[in-house]
This record gives structure tokens, sequence and C-alpha cells, in this order.
């Protein structure tokens, strides 16, 4: 049976057991001591503090009761044990969060407590000198050594780290719990595209897309008030001979080749299962049939024209209009500048 070992350190005080005369305890606590290979009970000389070597002989006897198979477990010089309700909270938008710590320290500890948030840009205070600071202030209170935020915002998710230090005869004590809180937010109505008209056999993309929710959103498209079914290749859907695709990740509804049957009234619903789903307004898409014999008759149309024309233009020069309206025009420039000569002689003859 191993006993616990006396450690004789300066300055802590020990219940002194008087020894009856020719003793030989201290060669039988050497004998004891050589019992345990490879372990050293008596601190080595050191400057360290007589509290500090005294843990590091209690602990160095629990080693050596371990080699022997016999295991002492003491409260008071096991590693601190920091634990969580839950590591992963979710809270939705505008509620209440808490973030449980809890720890195993006897009542009679002095104890220090801090929370942190770990950014990427780095760590800082949430709870410091027993007050909350930043964002929190005012919005958070503690449980205990928990935490209860009230009123969360998107802006709150993040991990967060409870620390618990603890003063004791054996020296400080550290100990630590990570959580992660998130933000549920429901989602905002969504933006839909559907363009209002198209001709038989073009490609036509639908889109729906909102940003807010948290979760990501999942979308889904109606026609005429009725859900469309997403094309799985079985049961129904495979029935239905749909033509489209459905996208319910991204919030697409691709035609590869829209037909008349395609015309009708769309919107599309946003849900993450945060809150009522959302769902934008409903917009009208008319599919028509190529109509190629009124493309032809236009397109002769319009040549006809374009012959008329130039049939005309041919016509009038044949015919020398362009060539008298020339004439007529140097005339009356002719008269005009022998009038203008006349008058300049009879000034000049005066």
């Amino acid at each position: 049976m191993l006993s616990q070992p006396r450690c004789h350190l300066p300055g802590l005080r020990r219940k002194h057991r008087p020894q009856p005369r020719g003793s030989t305890a201290a060669p039988r606590a050497a004998a004891g001591r050589q019992e345990l290979p490879g372990s050293r009970l008596s601190p080595p000389p050191s400057a360290a503090p007589p509290q500090l070597r005294a843990t590091e002989c209690i602990l160095r006897w629990k080693g050596a009761a371990a080699i022997v198979g016999r295991s002492h477990p003491d409260p008071d010089v096991s590693g601190i044990s920091i634990e969580t309700d839950n590591k992963n909270v979710k809270a939705e938008e505008f509620k209440e969060a808490i973030l449980s710590c809890k720890h195993k320290f006897s009542k009679g500890m002095s104890l220090r407590i801090e929370w942190k948030k770990i950014q990427p840009q780095g760590v800082s205070f949430v709870y410091y000198n027993s007050e909350f600071t930043g964002d929190l202030r005012g919005r958070a209170e503690m449980l205990n050594t928990g935490i209860r935020i009230r009123n969360v915002t998107r802006r709150d998710s993040g991990t967060y780290r409870c620390e618990i230090s603890a003063k004791s005869e054996e020296g400080q004590r550290l100990g630590e719990a990570t959580i992660t809180l998130t933000v549920l937010v429901a989602p905002t109505t969504p933006v839909c595209e559907v363009p209002s008209s198209a001709m038989t056999g073009t490609v036509v993309q639908m889109s729906c897309k909102e940003t807010e929710g948290s979760p990501p959103s999942e979308y889904q498209w109606y026609k005429n008030g009725v859900a469309l079914l997403e094309k799985t290749g079985t049961g129904s859907a495979r029935a239905a001979n749909i033509t489209y695709t459905m996208n319910k990740k991204s919030g697409t509804l691709l035609f590869n080749t829209v037909t008349k049957n395609d015309t009708g009234e769309y919107f599309c619903e946003a849900s993450n299962g945060i809150g009522l789903s959302q769902k934008c307004s409903v917009k009208r898409m008319q599919v028509d049939d190529l109509n190629v014999s009124g493309i032809i008759v236009a397109v002769v149309l319009v040549a006809l024209v374009m012959v008329l024309c130039g049939l005309g233009v041919f016509y009038a020069q044949k015919k020398g209009y362009f060539a008298k309206e020339s004439s007529s025009q140097k005339k009356t420039n002719y008269q005009s500048t022998s009038e203008k000569d006349f008058k300049h002689t009879k000034s000049f003859v005066i």
C-alpha cells in the first residue's frame, strides 16, 4: 500500500509528531521512496514558492500511485473542468440567447470570470472587470457564470469563449469553454425576374433571390398559383413530362424550349424555416408562336416599296425634271447678275 509522502518544504506548516528515541522513521521513509522506481518524491531545490513546490510534490505522488495501480482522485489538485449545456447555440433574431458556462469549483474559491468573442480580425472582450463591453452593454446579463443576451441581432453571431480562473493554495488555475452562436434571420421579399413575352422554341430563364435570410433560403416557383414540380426523374414530376428545370437552392427556373402552354402568371416564394415565407409580386409571361408567313409578307412589302422608290427616281431623271430645275436656277442667277451690273454702270455715268 502506497502512503502519501510527506513533503518537507520550507514555509509550509505541518503538524509535528514526536518520534520515540532510537526511531528509524527516516530510513524507513527513504526505503519507501526507493520502492517507486523512476519517481522523485523529494522536490529539487529551487526558488519557486513553497505552494508551487507542494503542488509538484503531490502531483508526483499521484503519478507514482498510478504506477502501482491505485488512483487517488483529489478535487483540490485536479484539472479545472469547464462545461457548457450547448456548444452550438441558435437563436432567432430579436429574441434572447443563453450561453452557458459551468464550473466545478468550491464556493470558497476566488473566481475571475471573463468572456471574449473570437473574430477574424482578433479577440475582443465581451465581459471584463465585472461589466459588459461593446455591443452587449445594456443588452446582456450574467447567469451565474453564463450569459443571457436579449434582442440578439445578426451581428452577435460568432464564436465566444468563457474563461474562468481560480486562486487556490496550489496556485492559479485556468479553464475555458468555446461556444458558437448563430443568429437565425427570417427571409425578406425576394426579387424575381420574369420576361413579359417570349417566342416558342427559345430558351427562357427566370430568377429569384433574397440575401438577408440565415440560414440561406430555398425557393419555390408557382405558375397560376400552383407549385411547380421539381424535376427529379421519378414520380409525378416524371409523369408530368415537364420541360423546365427548377433549382431550389439558387432560385432559377430554366425553360430549354418554351411553348404556348408555358404562358401564365409566375411568382416565387423564399423560405428558410425562420418566420414567415416571403414571395415576390406576380408577373405574366406570354409565349407566342413565331409567324413565319407574316415575316415573309413584311419582307416582300418592304422590298416592293424600295423598288417603287427606285423606279420613281429613274423616271424623274429620264423626263428631265432635275435638269429643268438646274437650268431655271442658272437663269435666275444670270438675271440677278446683269441687273446689278446695269445699276452700277448707270451710277458711274452720272
